[in-house]
C-alpha cells in the first residue's frame, strides 16, 4: 500500500514543489496538492503572461501541445515536465499526482505538509506571480 502525501501549496514556488512531487511519485507515493491557485511562479510578470499566451497559441486545438488555463491543471502540467511520462513507469507516477484548487472537504481534517525550502519568502527578489493570476490572464474562470 502506498502512502499518501498532501501538500499545501499556499505561498510555495511551483517548480520546487514539482520536483519533490515528481520524485516522491516515482518512488510510489500518492501525491495530492491543494491550493494550487495560491502557488507562485518566479520571474518577471510581463514575461510570464507573454510566455503563457505564446504557449497556448502554438500548435492546434486537435493535436496540441495542450497548455491548460485552470490552475490545478496548469500545475499538474508543470509536474509532468519533470517526469518521464512517456514511459510506463512515468505514466503510472503521473497518475499518482492529483492537484486541487482550494481545499477539498475530504482533506479538511488531514495533516497537510508544507515544503520549507519552497516558500516564496526565501527568494530575494520581488519578481513572482501567483498561478491564479496567470490563469486569469489566460482566460480561466477562476
Amino acid at each position: 500500500m502506498s502512502t499518501m502525501i498532501i501538500i499545501n501549496g499556499e505561498n510555495l514556488i511551483v517548480g520546487r514543489v514539482a520536483t519533490v512531487a515528481a520524485k516522491k511519485s516515482l518512488l510510489g507515493e500518492d501525491i495530492k496538492i491543494v491550493n494550487c491557485e495560491k502557488m507562485f511562479i518566479t520571474g518577471d510578470k510581463a514575461y510570464r503572461v507573454q510566455e503563457s499566451h505564446r504557449r497556448r497559441a502554438q500548435g492546434t486545438w486537435s493535436k496540441g501541445p495542450f497548455f491548460y488555463r485552470m490552475p490545478d491543471r496548469y500545475v499538474k502540467r508543470i509536474i509532468r515536465g519533470m517526469l518521464p511520462y512517456k514511459t510506463p513507469r512515468g505514466t503510472v507516477a503521473y497518475k499518482r499526482i492529483l492537484c486541487y484548487m482550494g481545499m477539498p472537504e475530504e482533506f479538511k481534517n488531514e495533516k497537510l505538509i508544507t515544503i520549507e525550502n519552497a516558500s516564496i519568502k526565501n527568494i530575494p527578489n520581488l519578481k513572482y506571480m501567483s498561478v491564479g493570476d496567470i490563469a486569469k490572464h489566460m482566460g480561466a474562470k477562476v
